[in-house]
């Protein structure tokens, strides 16, 4: 397929084949993009597939699961998420949908489901309250555990790791294991010195900030650590509290990002999405918030990709703001138009 985009506010992007190319190809399709700023595919690092509404993936008809996609992933320009928990069969089953061309979504890399400290998960009256369906968790109180667990994960074909907080030891132990086989860590911290251990141990990426767990200011953050902040998920928890409680957690998150960014760690962009509605638009201003400026926050949506012949055709053309996407784009096909 033969595509260009034209009129963009950063010039004209020609396709062909899935890639990106340096000359225009016979016969080629044209998408007007005036006014529009036309950037690589946006990835959602901290995403979750666990809610009701995926589950029995492979019963789901065509139509309702590409309109899923569609409403959750692909009218914001997400053409890349990373699941970070959730029965990891299941979501290998879309993944596959999406692959075959049944349906038109993102590209999925998933943890499957996460390790947890045994007895932490909440009972099953609780998670159908959630709107979660139930799957396994593996438990680790030790480094066996851990190391075990990770194992176990990595041969149902995890693509990462994803822990909560666990003892140090076992963190490490379960760093370690997943470095090994070449792929990266996540982990869930409950406060600051959960951080504070997921750093020491090489965990790669922190999948939420600690508000209100105690301050970040004494962290040692090196420069290849991640955060995905998840700033909203706090506002969309505290949605029952009074205004100035949902206030004061919202603005702890942000310092504590802010403070991050301060210490030149990186971030990657991430939601919760699953735990909280699909719309970036909140997550993208209390970015703002925090200090980062539109070229950060889309390189945090973007990281390391370019546009340049010979990278892959996955794209976003937006108008003004991020969530505001007009086309999305996955190796060279328009999967969603406004």
């Amino acid at each position: 397929m033969a595509l260009a985009l034209t009129g963009g506010t950063n010039g004209t992007v020609l396709i062909e084949g899935g890639k990106i190319v340096a000359e225009a190809p016979a016969g080629v399709e044209t998408l007007d993009c005036s006014g529009l700023t036309i950037a690589p595919g946006f990835h959602n690092h901290h995403v979750h597939f666990f809610e009701r509404k995926w589950a029995d993936a492979a019963t789901i008809p065509a139509s309702e699961l590409a309109q899923q996609l569609r409403d959750t992933f692909l009218r914001f320009g997400f053409t890349t998420v990373f699941d970070l928990g959730s029965h990891g069969a299941n979501t290998r089953v879309i993944r596959d949908r999406i692959e075959s061309g049944e349906v038109d979504g993102p590209r999925i890399f998933t943890t499957g489901a996460g390790i947890v400290p045994k007895g932490m998960m909440p009972p099953d009256v609780v998670l159908n309250l959630m709107g979660v369906m139930k799957f396994p968790f593996p438990e680790a109180s030790d480094a066996a555990d851990a190391v075990t667990g990770v194992r176990m994960l990595l041969d149902e074909g995890a693509d990462a790791i994803k822990l909560f907080a666990l003892p140090e030891d076992a963190i490490a132990a379960a760093v370690d294991e997943t470095h090994r086989a070449g792929k990266r860590v996540f982990m869930h911290p409950n406060t600051s010195d959960d951080v504070a251990a997921a750093l020491r141990s090489g965990v790669d990426v922190i999948a939420h900030t600690t508000p209100s767990k105690g301050s970040w200011a004494g962290l040692a953050i090196g420069a290849n650590a991640a955060l995905t902040p998840t700033l909203a998920l706090r506002h969309f928890f505290m949605r029952h509290d009074r205004a100035s409680a949902q206030e004061r957690m919202v603005a702890d998150a942000v310092a504590q990002l802010r403070t991050w960014i301060e210490r030149r760690g990186v971030v990657f962009f991430g939601t919760d999405l699953g735990a909280v509605d699909p719309d970036p638009a909140l997550e993208y201003q209390l970015m703002r918030e925090a200090g980062m400026s539109s070229d950060a926050i889309l390189a945090s949506l973007t990281p390391g990709a370019r546009i340049e012949p010979g990278a892959p055709a996955d794209l976003v053309a937006f108008e003004g703001d991020f969530a505001n996407v007009r086309y999305t784009i996955r190796g060279g096909r328009v999967i969603y138009r406004k």
